[in-house]
């Protein structure tokens, strides 16, 4: 497939080009700054990228690269920008919507505030103590439903770096929910219980920034099971995949 990926120096956006490449597609990094991009891959990975170092706002250059593209990888900006995430975002969504030489594959990365609580009708980011600068994966979210392009939002806890000792482990991945299990009580708490319950957990949801690239990369599929969807992501969890 060819797949480009914005934000491609990123924690996340080069892991997922170098797994792109190992894995046979046809990989493009739209980047700010190439050198960067040179420096973090090695040569065997950097020689087989497409490389395009433009402004990530300029929508004439997104609508340009995304042309001839089966998927975008949308993993440019982060929720500390305020405003200028929702611009970025936008602006992807928007050219990856006007061009029509792309098929329509989206991913775009979220977080784990993005997902509902089981047994009730709230998500994390609604809750007290939660960063308000969340708020802005809300807003990317309710730009993706109104369009009609095939998308879905990885929502992953704390990335952090794999370790290479770390013993085996099974990777669950939820549809729309938390991928933790919750008892049937959890309806009976209020917001700020809620919210400490879930602060005291945060470490259930850590997750591999490597896991995180795979999960997008083994989802690829037009009209696949996460269509639409918000995806959890844990190693530690009884919840079924769904």
């Amino acid at each position: 497939m060819k797949i480009i990926v914005f934000g491609a120096t990123g924690n996340t956006g080069k892991r997922a080009l170098a797994q792109g490449v190992r894995m046979g597609h046809e990989m493009t990094a739209f980047v700010r700054n190439p050198d960067k991009l040179y420096e973090q891959q090695d040569r065997q990975i950097a020689e087989q990228v497409k490389v395009i170092g433009q402004d990530i706002l300029d929508p004439g250059s997104v609508f340009a690269a995304l042309a001839h593209q089966d998927v975008a990888i949308l993993a440019a900006g982060h929720a500390g920008q305020g405003e200028e995430f929702v611009r970025i975002v936008d602006n992807m969504v928007s050219q990856c919507e006007n061009q029509p030489l792309f098929s329509g594959r989206v991913w775009l990365m979220g977080g784990a505030g993005l997902l509902d609580i089981p047994y009730t009708d709230l998500i994390g980011n609604q809750l007290p103590g939660f960063p308000p600068a969340f708020q802005y994966h809300n807003r990317n979210l309710d730009r993706l439903r109104r369009t009609a392009l095939d998308w879905s939002v990885m929502c992953p806890g704390t990335m952090i770096d794999s370790k290479e000792d770390s013993p085996p482990v099974r990777l669950h991945l939820t549809a729309e929910v938390l991928p933790l299990p919750f008892p049937e009580t959890i309806r009976e708490l209020t917001e700020a219980e809620l919210a400490g319950h879930l602060f005291s957990r945060l470490q259930e949801l850590d997750v591999a920034y490597e896991d995180v690239a795979s999960c997008m990369l083994n989802h690829l599929e037009l009209a696949g099971p996460f269509k639409g969807k918000r995806v959890g992501l844990a190693y530690r969890s009884e919840t079924p995949v769904r």
